[in-house]
């Protein structure tokens, strides 16, 4: 029936049975469901833990996906030359909120001046252009830094605790990745001032990282470093059978590598940086705008040391460091 018909009937007073109007009433529900776009880079398999969390956020806010908010993914697959074509179609859809991580949020700042954008900064968004300040974002972006970037030292002072003598890492970092350039930036004075020297490796494929082991293995280095870069995470089996196999002890910046077989970790819980990205995207959906919301600063770190790959490396964990740990891999 053509909606000029419809109408028609409804001014004539004529009765419409009711099969014609239920298609009619759930379409004009979906319509006014909002829809909350996610700019990301791994593929959404290798992060659902995130992904859950970032739902439980926006539960909190009162919005349940598939019920009154609706979900529209855009993934790049490390492809960042990709950022600003699956920025710009979020944009077209007209999303009410855009959420982003970590090099996909400059990107949707360049995309849109009026949808507001969640980000998660994996160092200070002011540093990055993202906000005018913390306490008073302005424009359309806020979010929260969880700091992976900015704890390259304190990573590399767990790698002298629990290698005494190691004297030379390789750093693997992904060109072009959103923390690339600062791993390389803090990396050698942090290394310098712990009297360590570092071999820097990159990889942006799964067969450039067969590569950059077989450089490490040749080379002798005592221990790997992982950049904070999702492309890594994502990557993370390979990364810790390759570890496994050539006896390379492996320090990450997520949980996801030691659960994953890697020797240990530590960075912001960002599972929980997720969930608060949720809140705040549902916050935002109630009518909160993002120059109002301050970004929100990690506070909660986690050390993780997976004790049976140290056992299988050989490595003695000092009892010291083991007190420390938030969780311990057995």
């Amino acid at each position: 029936m053509r909606r000029r018909e419809l109408i028609a009937l409804l001014g004539g007073g004529a009765a419409v049975a009711p099969s014609l109007l239920w298609p009619l009433a759930t379409r004009a529900q979906q319509q006014a469901m909002p829809v909350v776009g996610i700019l990301g880079i791994s593929a959404p398999e290798t992060i659902g833990d995130r992904l859950r969390a970032f739902r439980l956020g926006l539960k909190e806010a009162g919005y349940i996906d598939g019920e009154n908010l609706a979900i529209d993914y855009r993934w790049t697959e490390n492809q960042f030359d990709r950022l600003p074509e699956l920025a710009a179609d979020l944009v077209r859809r007209r999303v009410a909120v855009i959420t982003t991580v970590a090099g996909a949020s400059l990107a949707a700042k360049l995309a849109t001046t009026s949808i507001p954008i969640v980000f998660i900064a994996t160092e200070d968004p002011v540093r990055l252009g993202l906000v005018a300040s913390l306490a008073r974002p302005g424009g359309n972006l806020t979010g929260i830094n969880i700091f992976s970037s900015e704890l390259v030292a304190k990573r590399l002072e767990l790698v002298r605790e629990l290698l005494p003598s190691a004297a030379r890492i390789a750093a693997l970092v992904s060109p072009g990745g959103p923390s690339s350039e600062a791993t390389l930036r803090d990396i050698e004075p942090a290394a310098d001032a712990l009297g360590l020297r570092v071999q820097v490796l990159n990889a942006s494929t799964p067969r450039e990282i067969d590569a950059a082991f077989a450089t490490l293995v040749r080379e002798r280095v005592g221990a790997l470093f992982l950049g904070a870069d999702p492309f890594f995470t994502s990557r993370r089996v390979q990364l810790a059978n390759l570890a496994a196999r050539h006896g390379v002890p492996m320090i990450s910046a997520t949980r996801e590598v030691p659960e994953a077989g890697g020797l240990i970790s530590y960075g912001a819980n960002i599972a929980d940086g997720w969930r608060q990205v949720g809140v705040y995207a549902g916050r935002i959906l109630r009518g909160t705008k993002p120059a109002d919301l301050p970004v929100v600063q990690s506070t909660k770190f986690e050390l993780v040391i997976n004790a049976q790959t140290a056992r299988t490396l050989g490595v003695d964990v000092p009892a010291a460091l083991l007190a420390r740990a938030d969780e311990v891999i057995e």
